[in-house]
């Protein structure tokens, strides 16, 4: 009886238009739906389930129906010829013992070494896939062999030139393993060590970042002070300027001129000396009335004379300026 799952896997595959058949009635297709299911359970002894025949179950089975029924013609024209062959046989065996006892070589009369070299050869021709025991069957069938065992010995020697390259690259890697293996111990045991040194440089960083932190501090100052004292530096100079200007304009009420020179100025110098050793007795005087007892009348006579004595001086020295002034290179 036919599998299910060998009935099922062909309609999944187009079927050829020479293989359609023209469409026939639902009433006739559920006889013969029936009629084959029938069949293939009464050939495995159960009865047909009861089920729904719907248009679709219908036709599906239908077409495992008809793909059975097809699959079993061929495979009773298979066994038909498959008998005819073996009568065939069986005939041609009959006479070919005949031949053999008419020349007294039938099994019986062959001795037990020529049943077995007998057999030995029909062991080879089998193991030769040769149909025949003629000579020259057994020469082609050895010639193919021997073209067979020449293609196994080039593979054989390709293989084993592979093998021999993978067993170098084998060699190889596990020589590279080795060293990594022992690079990984090397480096394990020296973790240690180099923890140690990343925490030292750690800290090391950690110095460096905060001296960063203070420079840039400091260096923000410096440059605040810089500023300041640059801008200082300008008032300074602005200061400068003006009193250069003042100074300048005090000269140039004074009367001096850009004739003036280093000489005049160290003889305006010397005069002024001389005046000051010439007031110094006088101020020595006015220092030694301060002791007297507070006196208006001598208060305001003294206060008359230092007027007097005040504007002479004064006097004095506009005199010598404008000598000095007036006076050559």
């Amino acid at each position: 009886m036919e599998k299910m799952g060998d009935l099922l896997s062909p309609l999944d595959s187009p079927s050829m238009p020479g293989d359609r058949k023209p469409p026939t009635s639902d009433a006739v297709r559920i006889a013969e739906v029936r009629a084959w299911l029938a069949s293939q359970f009464e050939a495995a002894g159960r009865d047909v389930p009861e089920f729904e025949y719907t248009p679709r179950s219908v036709a599906q089975l239908h077409s495992i129906a008809t793909l059975s029924h097809t699959r079993s013609h061929s495979a009773l024209i298979v066994a038909a010829d498959l008998r005819l062959k073996a009568a065939e046989y069986r005939a041609q065996a009959a006479r070919i013992r005949e031949i053999l006892d008419s020349a007294g070589l039938s099994q019986e009369r062959l001795t037990p070494d020529g049943i077995s070299s007998v057999q030995i050869i029909a062991s080879v021709a089998n193991l030769l896939n040769i149909r025949d025991t003629e000579s020259s069957s057994f020469v082609v069938a050895m010639g193919d062999l021997s073209l067979r065992k020449e293609d196994v010995d080039e593979k054989r020697a390709k293989v084993q030139k592979d093998s021999k390259a993978l067993l170098g690259y084998t060699r190889k890697a596990i020589a590279k393993l080795n060293d990594l293996r022992k690079t990984f111990i090397k480096f394990h045991n020296e973790i240690d060590v180099y923890e140690a040194q990343i925490e030292h440089w750690k800290r090391n960083m950690a110095i460096m970042s905060s001296k960063e932190n203070q420079y840039q501090l400091q260096f923000g100052n410096h440059k605040i002070q810089r500023e300041m004292t640059l801008h200082d530096r300008h008032d300074d100079d602005s200061r400068k300027e003006k009193g250069k200007e003042k100074l300048a304009a005090m000269l140039r009420s004074a009367g001096y001129t850009s004739e003036i020179n280093h000489g005049v100025l160290m003889e305006m110098a010397e005069h002024k000396k001389d005046m000051e050793k010439k007031t110094k007795p006088i101020l020595d005087t006015l220092r030694s009335y301060q002791d007297l007892p507070p006196d208006k009348a001598l208060a305001a006579l003294a206060i008359e004379e230092k007027k007097r004595q005040y504007a002479v001086a004064e006097k004095y020295l506009e005199e010598v300026l404008h000598s000095a002034l007036t006076a050559p290179e």
